[in-house]
Order: structure tokens, then sequence, then C-alpha cells
């Protein structure tokens, strides 16, 4: 079956985004970018975070941040910027992150396979996809538009993987306010799926409290998309995918100007790449679950 956006098999893009986005996320959890933010002054977890991501964006405040995240508290992100940047330039903390994220491929994947053919060509890949991606509305994706491409094949492939994240991201909260999900009802529908963040992580990094969590449970119950247990309710797990099926439909184009076989091709080596960095233990076992 294809999609209603073109050629690509149904579902294509996604398939494609996912693991580069697992080689992407790598960085977020890793003693690598711990150690080089706090090299500069940034020790907080939640600051290094908070800076690595929004430094694209400049000596940016905490209003912009909240809108373009979504889903983390306004007094989290305020806590932090703009004040931040009085501690680090944004420029220190975006060398510091690309520095942070050659040392963590390193680690995980291994010297051969950062070295490889494998990694050239898909860094090729996905750079070329990237080449589809539309500016307008998409605040994260353009600032890290922005930034020059690392020579370094495996981090022009983590740059590219940025991108395609961010780009889909912005995609994603579109589809979230259109489906009238507030930051919460989003985290918490997500991880109702089995593919979000546990409660721990959660308060830990998006700075919402535990009551804040089971108030936004209860809405969802309320709403028929939450079962007593917590679980998704058929209505939910069909908003679930609708929210997926427009976020494919507003992040088809970089896969569509890749094209069919690109897309299969870069598939197949970053799924590669994504079970290698799983296996590699790069997450914390703790990160996903319902509750």
């Amino acid at each position: 079956m294809t999609s209603l956006t073109g050629s690509l098999p149904e579902h294509a893009g996604r398939r494609c985004y996912q693991p580069l986005n697992t080689l992407h996320a790598t960085v977020y959890f890793s003693p690598e970018i711990v150690r080089e933010m706090g090299a500069l002054g940034i020790e907080d977890f939640a600051a290094v975070n908070i800076a690595g991501r929004t430094a694209a964006l400049g000596r940016v405040g905490a209003g912009p941040v909240t809108a373009a995240f979504y889903n983390y508290t306004h007094e989290r992100i305020a806590h932090h910027l703009p004040g931040v940047w009085d501690i680090a330039a944004p420029q220190d903390v975006l060398a510091a992150r690309l520095r942070a994220a050659d040392g963590t491929l390193r680690r995980l994947l291994g010297e051969d396979a950062v070295a490889s053919p494998e990694t050239a060509e898909a860094a090729e890949l996905a750079l070329r996809a990237a080449e589809g991606c539309g500016r307008g509305g998409r605040p994260m994706y353009s600032a890290h538009a922005d930034l020059p491409v690392p020579e370094a094949p495996h981090l022009a492939l983590w740059h590219a993987a940025t991108l395609l994240r961010e780009h889909r991201g912005d995609g994603h909260v579109m589809a979230l306010v259109r489906a009238g999900l507030d930051p919460v009802e989003a985290l918490l529908s997500h991880s109702a799926t089995g593919g979000g963040m546990s409660d721990k992580w959660l308060v830990r990094t998006r700075g919402w409290t535990v009551e804040e969590l089971e108030a936004g449970r209860e809405r969802l119950r309320a709403r028929g998309l939450l079962d007593g247990a917590g679980e998704l309710t058929e209505a939910g797990k069909a908003l679930r995918e609708e929210l997926e099926a427009e976020t494919d439909r507003l992040d088809a184009a970089p896969y569509e100007h890749l094209g069919a076989a690109g897309v299969a091709r870069l598939t197949e080596l970053g799924s590669a790449f994504a079970k290698a960095v799983l296996m590699a233990g790069a997450f914390p076992a703790d990160l996903l679950g319902n509750g």
C-alpha cells in the first residue's frame, strides 16, 4: 500500500526516522555530554539538556523555548533560560555538544563502525533527505539547519539525524495542538503506547510533578482515552495513530525527496546503528514506561 503523499510505502518515512532519532538521542543520556557541559560550568542535568538543545536558537529566553518544546513546564525552562547563557555562550555549548556526540558515537558504535563506508553512506543519504525539509512553522528545525554540516561522516550523520528529528518534532507539535492534547496529556498518552518516558523521567526531564501527571491522567480518562489502569482505550489508540499519521503527512517531504530506494537503504543502515547503540546500553533501563 502506498501513502497519499507519493510513491513511498505506507509509514516508510516514520520507519526511517525512528532509528535515526534513536541515534540522535544517545547524546542526551551520555556521560560525554555531562562531562563536556560540566567543563563549561553547566552541571545541572536539566540545564545540560535545555542548553544543548536550544543553543542553535542563540541567546534565547524561556518563552519561545516553552512554545517550541511544548511538553516541558515553563517554570523548568525559565529556571535555566536565559541565565545559562551567562555561564556559557551558545556557540560554546554547540561545540561542546558536537564533541559529546563524537565521543558518544565512538564509544557506542566503535571506531571501526565510525570510520566505515556504511556510516559515510548513511550520512550522505540522511543529508540528502534533509534537503527536502521546510523551514516554515518549524523553529527547532530551522535553527539547526543554520548550523554547518560537520566534516566527519559520523558527525554529519548525527547532524542530519538532528535535522530530521527536529523537523518531525516541529510537525508533531502542530498535530498535538490540533488534537487538543495539552503538554501533559501528550506525554502521558505517548507513554501509554509503551514508547514514551516513565513518570520518573518525565519529572526529571520535563519538570512536571507527580500530582500534575496524575491530574493529566484523570483528564485523559474523562475524555475516554485512558482506562482505569492507565492503558490506552480503543479511542486512545486511535487518537495516537491519527497523531502519528498527521505527523507523517507533515513530515513527508524529506523522505519523498530522498525517494523510495534511498529511504529503504537509509532505514536499513539506520536500523543497524540503532540496534548497536541499544545493545551498548545507550539509554537508562527505566527510561520507558507507563507510570
